[in-house]
């Protein structure tokens, strides 16, 4: 999940891959602001096919906050 959350970063985004990490804060360390960030929530219900609660938007701090995110809904 990891690594097609990255690639999305990149290719929609054009986060450099090397910064991107599971520990990686997206505002602080990746530059995404808030509504790059409502982009790349639409772009990850589109790709992986899943809806996310607006609310549960807010608790995303890092990289890794989305990834298990992900991966708690493709259960």
């Amino acid at each position: 999940m990891f690594e097609q959350f990255k690639k999305l970063l990149v290719d929609e985004l054009q986060v450099d891959p090397e910064k991107i990490t599971m520990e990686a804060e997206l505002a602080n360390d990746l530059g995404i602001n808030s509504i790059e960030l409502a982009e790349l929530v639409m772009h990850c219900e589109e790709d992986f096919d899943i809806s996310i609660q607006d609310d549960d938007i807010h608790d995303f701090v890092t990289v890794g906050d989305i990834v298990k995110y992900l991966e708690g809904l493709a259960k």
